[in-house]
Order: structure tokens, then sequence, then C-alpha cells
């Protein structure tokens, strides 16, 4: 059986023959027409048709975004912001970069709607420091559609004016956690803040009600305004509606950033028909369904979950829907889209080695149980690959991963924890074995000398 198609919404006109990135070709393709639609409507009916969709983040967290604008504090006399979250720091997610440098308009136009919404009159494009040709296309892009009279004073013959700002972070991982963002964003070190109090709906930038979305999300606020909430719904799975951007990357014939509706193609369907399954001779062992930070399944395993009728069902790994929801209701989550793909090839201590390198590297160091944990961690994993590994050392690592996660102030504590949790959890037999594996290599390759 085939794999479901691509319903391509947001990744319209990525690398469509004959589009380019410019302003005239967007204006063709009917751009800011959905911009003119909304700011003849009451801001309250877009926000209500946000809520109607469904819409739920795209940037990691999948939480509802009507429901966040909703949280905004409308009342405190203050002014509002929002603050698009480019970051994409998360390790195996490359689809904002795609939006950003090939359809900026796309962006621009979501973001300018999402303004209108929530009366915003001040928007910041927070972008990673290592995407300086993406800040480059949105600067100009900006500049275009203010020309345009799409931002700016008085868009489109109204009273209402609001400016976009490009800001380029440093090239920090915890700057994808919006309260550090913020921190980042005020010219501050990104500590993330605690919340409460500091509720970025409340208080966020400059200590002001701040909304906070990711590239992808204020893309499909434009296609919200276009169909309707109630249309948009209908589009993937309930409670998952819409689609979703999927950036498959490791061991698979066809890596690649793909567009589905949500919980509507199967793992299995996206590495074996879509992706061309694996590497020749090789076999699936693992998968990452949301960035590094999102536990690791393992092929071969089950899982059994409960229906709404009280009744269950038995899942494989390549069984699993791409959804938020069943991801979760699998141990795991679906993230921000970045599938990373093992075969048998991989040794699951040395990726976890890896894994742990780049997370004490972006530890802000706020928190002493992930400052400190992280590192041990590393330690640790460095240790096992480079030194003398320990038929204990999986024991150790899960110790302390078990004493970061819930103890710190973000989330940062999780997604440092939860690969070591996850990896130990399900090949906990080659941390044991470890040891002798590394003495045949090492016999192998002595041999291999003579």
């Amino acid at each position: 059986m085939a794999a479901p198609q691509q319903r391509r919404i947001i990744f319209k006109h990525i690398d469509a023959p004959g589009y380019a990135n410019d302003f005239a070709c967007y204006l063709r393709h009917g751009g800011y027409g959905m911009l003119k639609k909304a700011v003849a409507m009451p801001p309250a009916a877009i926000i209500d048709e946000v809520k109607k969709s469904g819409l739920r983040g795209r940037g990691g967290a999948g939480f509802p975004c009507g429901v966040k604008w909703g949280l905004v504090d409308r009342k405190s006399g203050k002014p509002i912001y929002l603050v698009v979250n480019a970051d994409e720091s998360e390790p195996g997610t490359f689809k904002d970069r795609y939006i950003i440098h090939q359809d900026p308009h796309q962006l621009i136009e979501g973001i300018m709607i999402s303004c209108w919404a929530n009366n915003v009159k001040q928007a910041y494009i927070y972008i990673r420091g290592e995407m300086p040709h993406g800040a480059r296309i949105l600067e100009q892009a900006i500049a275009e559609a203010r020309a345009a009279n799409f931002c700016g004073p008085n868009i489109l013959g109204t009273s209402y004016g609001c400016e976009i700002y490009v800001h380029r972070g440093a090239g920090a991982y915890i700057c994808g956690e919006e309260t550090g963002l913020i921190e980042s964003l005020e010219g501050k070190r990104p500590y993330p803040r605690i919340k409460p109090p500091y509720f970025p709906a409340v208080l966020g930038l400059y200590q002001c009600p701040t909304i906070v979305n990711n590239v992808e999300t204020l893309c499909h606020v434009k296609y919200i305004v276009e169909v309707g909430g109630d249309a948009y719904a209908k589009i993937g799975t309930p409670n998952n509606s819409g689609t979703r951007l999927l950036c498959v990357s490791g061991h698979v014939q066809k890596p690649g950033y793909y567009e589905y509706e949500v919980g509507k193609i199967t793992m299995g369907e996206l590495l074996n028909d879509v992706c061309g399954g694996p590497l020749p001779g090789r076999k699936f062992k693992a998968v990452i369904p949301g960035g590094s930070s999102a536990k690791i399944l393992r092929f071969g395993e089950t899982f059994t979950l409960k229906n709404k009728d009280g009744t269950s069902r038995t899942l494989t790994v390549e069984d699993i829907p791409m959804d938020f929801d069943t991801l979760a209701a699998c141990g795991t989550m679906g993230g921000s889209g970045g599938v990373i793909v093992m075969d048998d090839s991989v040794n699951m201590v040395e990726a976890l080695a890896n894994i742990n390198a780049f997370y004490a590297h972006e530890s802000c160091g706020q928190c002493t149980p992930c400052r400190e944990g992280s590192l041990w961690m590393k330690k640790i994993t460095n240790r096992m690959v480079h030194e003398t590994p320990r038929a204990e050392d999986g024991a150790l690592l899960k110790s302390v991963a078990d004493q970061i996660a819930g103890r710190t102030i973000c989330a940062f504590g999780e997604a440092c924890s939860w690969p070591t949790q996850s990896f130990v959890a399900k090949f906990g037999d080659e941390f044991k074995a470890y040891p002798e594996t590394k003495k045949a290599a090492k016999a192998e390759s002595a041999r291999a000398l003579v």
C-alpha cells in the first residue's frame, strides 16, 4: 500500500518550478491577499478562527496557538509584542530556514495577520546567528513589504501600523526556549525565566504581554484566514489539525523535508515509502521522531495504547501515526518535526556521546542540576568511547539523568536528560556489553594492521 500524497500548504512554493524568491513572484501568486482580507475582519474574529482551527505550535511543545493568543493580558495598558522564534536550534530540524530562504514573504504576511489580530505594533524575528543569509533575506523582504504598505505605518490605508525587526542571536540552543529568547532579545544572557510569574503572555519582552510563535506556526495562520478555522480543522486528524513539516535525516535513501497532514502518515510509510527505506544492506535500528531532545524509539518494540472506546491497540514503531498525541502516548514527542534515523551500523553508546557533548556545550548554566549533570553525562560517555568503559556505566548515566529532569527552571533539563534515559532504557544491553564490544573492535583493528 502506497504512502499518502504530500499536502503542501506551507511548502506549496518551495522548490516549485518557476517560483522565484522575490516580491513580484509572491504577489503574482496571490501574496498579501490574506492580509488584505484580515484587515477587513475584526481582530477578535481572526483569533476565534485560529482557536477553531485547532492549530498547535510547530516549534516543539505543540501548545494550541489560539489558546496562547487568548492568554495575552490585554487589560494591562502595556504594548503587546510578537516575537517570532526563528532560532531553529534543535538538531535534526531544518524546515524553518527553507521557508525563510525560499518563501520569506509568506512568513511576513503571517506575522502581519497575527499582529493585526492581537493589536501588536512591534514584532521581532529572532533568527539564529548561524543563518546570516536568512537574516539578509528577511531584511530585504521586510523592506519590500514596507515599501508596498504591507507593514510599517498605516498599512493598506488603515490607521493601524506595525514594524517588524530582525534580531540575530549569538547561536545558543537555549534561545529556542521562549523566555531565554526574550532575555537574549533584551540584550542579556539567555537565562530562562521562572514561570510563574514570568509567563510571556503577561510578563514577556520588556515586562509586557508577549506572544512567541514559531516560523511554521505563523505561516499556518495565513492559511487559516484563507480557508477558515472549521475547514482547517478538518485537515489532519482530531486534535492534530493541519499539515506538518517533517525533516528526515540520517540513514535513509532519500532524506529531506516533507509536508503531510498531521497523523495521516505513519512512521513506516514515511521512512520506507517516502524516504526509500534503509541504505543498501542495512536495517533500521532506531529513530528519534522530534529532534535530538525527543526520546528514541527502537525498531522491534511495541506499544499498547488505549482507544477512546475503552479498547486497546498494539502498535509497532512502523505503525505509529506521525501526530502529537500518538507519539506522546508512545513515550516520545513530535517536537520540532526532526526525524533522525539510525540503522544497524550505529553504535548507540557513541551516538549518545555525540548528543551528550552537544547538550553539555549548550547548557546556559543557570540551574545546577543541568549545568553539572549535562557535563557529567558528557564525561561518562566520553570516557566510555575514548578511555575505559564499564558495564555499570549505563546505570550511572541513568542515575544522573534522573536527577536532572523536572528539577530545572526550563525544559532544557528534560532535553538533555531524555536522550540518556531513553537510550539506556531501549539499548541497555549495548551499554552493558560496550566494554567487550570495544575490546573486540580494538583486537580486530590490531589484526588488520598485521
